[in-house]
């Protein structure tokens, strides 16, 4: 596997990959009007001129994980951190996640996931991340943010 700078004609497959990915996150909720299922290839470009999106590459060149990030005032704002489900548990999350805090060295981190994805919130608190302030979204979504450095 090989983490390095999607390109823009990766961010149809990022966003496919997206769409597959957060099935996951719908089913916590029973709902697929999340925001990640409703995002549109121009949204993704929009984040791609804004900041930076990472893709892991499988031995066959396969996009298999996706993690995109911006910088802000010293502070890296890092979201849509996806793999693939079937390869999902393997430590591609992890690598995308330091890669992208390599790429953006000495700064603070922050990040954000529902309340509901246990083992995000986990993996976060795994590489460092704490919880620093909640939000209710809406009646069954709560966001739980979380910061590093």
């Amino acid at each position: 596997m090989v983490i390095i700078k999607a390109e823009k004609e990766d961010l149809q497959k990022i966003l496919d990959l997206q769409y597959l990915a957060y099935q996951s996150e719908a089913r916590l909720f029973d709902n697929q009007d999340i925001p990640p299922l409703k995002q549109t290839l121009a949204d993704v470009e929009n984040e791609y001129q804004k900041g930076m999106i990472l893709k892991a590459l499988d031995e066959g060149e396969n996009i298999i994980g996706s993690v995109r990030a911006f910088c802000d005032r010293g502070t890296v704002y890092i979201g849509k951190l996806m793999v693939h489900p079937s390869m999902q548990g393997q430590g591609i999350g992890t690598k995308l996640l330091l890669e992208m805090e390599r790429l953006y060295p000495n700064q603070r981190y922050e990040l954000f996931t529902s309340t509901k994805s246990e083992k995000n919130i986990a993996l976060y608190q795994k590489l460092g991340y704490k919880i620093f302030d909640e939000e209710q979204v809406t009646e069954e979504l709560r966001f739980v943010y979380m910061e590093k450095g």
